[in-house]
């Protein structure tokens, strides 16, 4: 999975995991961490996700990072906002309000970058990467955020030997291996969503949820 293939399906528009709205099980769960009002929220690998206007709303200060250049500007244009604009070692930041999208590679980040983050979500990141990326994503950018932190995962489950990902299954004792190093784990919820992918149907999956990890950095 290289930066060439997220870069093809944004030019293409081939962005079936794009939701036209906040995710639901975002909504839902996100006030169960009790976080300050004007937490910074880390969103990586945030495509033009609606949940990061949702997450400004609710006072937060938001940082997400994201390879397509085309994706970050589509965030602010659909949204009627104007960043502003500037370059450093991380890539090309883009800023209106309190919503930062850096347009750049999230393994970049550093602990300086992160240092403020005291919360995170994560609904589409994990599940983009194939398994031999995945224990990277963890050990190297979610180590680099600050003790403290906390936020959410949103994961997906099915039979991979029925479907090629991207999105890829992660089953519940992966998540549990990969973080165990650094986090704590909690399940919040798993749904089963098949009837309303139709594409997933389509594609012959027997089976698919969604699961919700609350995550607490030691």
């Amino acid at each position: 999975m290289n930066p060439d293939f997220w870069q093809q399906r944004w030019r293409e528009g081939r962005i079936g995991f794009h939701q036209d709205a906040p995710t639901p099980l975002l909504l839902k769960h996100w006030p169960s961490l009790e976080l300050p009002a004007a937490a910074r929220v880390f969103v990586p690998l945030a495509g033009k996700s609606h949940d990061m206007a949702w997450l400004a709303t609710q006072g937060h200060r938001v940082l997400g990072v994201e390879l397509s250049q085309a994706a970050v500007e589509a965030f602010f244009a659909e949204h009627g906002l104007h960043p502003q604009r500037h370059d450093s070692r991380y890539g090309i930041h883009y800023t209106a309000g309190n919503i930062e999208l850096i347009c750049g590679d999230a393994f970049a980040l550093d602990e300086t970058a992160l240092a403020d983050c005291g919360a995170v979500f994560d609904r589409a990141a994990l599940i983009a990467l194939p398994a031999r990326m995945r224990q990277r994503y963890v050990d190297e950018l979610h180590a680099r955020l600050p003790a403290g932190c906390r936020g959410l995962l949103i994961t997906m489950e099915y039979p991979q030997e029925q479907k090629a990902g991207p999105p890829f299954s992660v089953e519940e004792d992966e998540v549990r291996t990969l973080y165990a190093r650094d986090w704590r784990v909690a399940t919040m919820e798993r749904r089963d969503i098949l009837a309303g992918q139709a594409r997933f149907i389509e594609e012959g999956v027997s089976a698919l949820s969604t699961v919700v990890y609350r995550l607490d950095r030691r």
